[in-house]
């Protein structure tokens, strides 16, 4: 693959559609905030850390107003979306003040809203954070798990909501 010298002024664009063609899977972050109001955005930046301990990891864009929610709460919940929920995809990525309006949710260990109708679902433990450039990295315990494995997750690639093929 040739190697082209890109401008500092495309590098941050090219450097995100580069990264795009990895092709992830997408989730909904979800806690409470101190006033008990549920507060959740889409993430695409999961991945598992370890077995033993069970640890996953995450990161968040530090410009967002629920940074401090994120960095100050107990626990939070991570919901990896099935092939037809790019509908909650699109309202946790959204601006929109109460992104639960409407929707049926559980409550999990210590509060924490698990979403309905994920392939599956992850109680955490908020462990560690750390800065990593522009993001906060989120490296937490998972204290309870469950899964629906007729569910097939929904993607995230080239830019765009991708399903698996049968």
């Amino acid at each position: 693959m040739p190697q082209t010298p890109i401008s500092h002024e495309n590098f941050t664009r090219e450097f995100r559609e580069t990264l795009g063609m990895f092709a992830t899977g997408i989730t909904v972050v979800a806690t409470r905030a101190p006033d008990g109001q549920p507060i959740g955005l889409t993430v695409n930046s999961f991945n598992s850390v370890s077995l033993d301990p069970p640890l996953i990891v995450w990161s968040l864009a530090g410009n967002l107003s629920c940074v401090p929610v994120f960095e100050s709460c107990e626990y939070y919940s991570v919901n990896v979306l099935a092939a037809d929920q790019d509908n909650l995809s699109n309202i946790f990525a959204s601006r929109s003040d109460d992104k639960f309006a409407g929707l049926d949710v559980e409550e999990g260990l210590y509060g924490v809203p698990l979403l309905k109708g994920t392939c599956a679902r992850f109680e955490c433990r908020n462990t560690l954070r750390h800065a990593g450039g522009d993001h906060i990295v989120f490296l937490s315990e998972v204290v309870r798990f469950d899964r629906d494995e007729t569910r097939a997750p929904l993607l995230f690639w080239g830019g765009g909501y991708q399903r698996l093929a049968p």
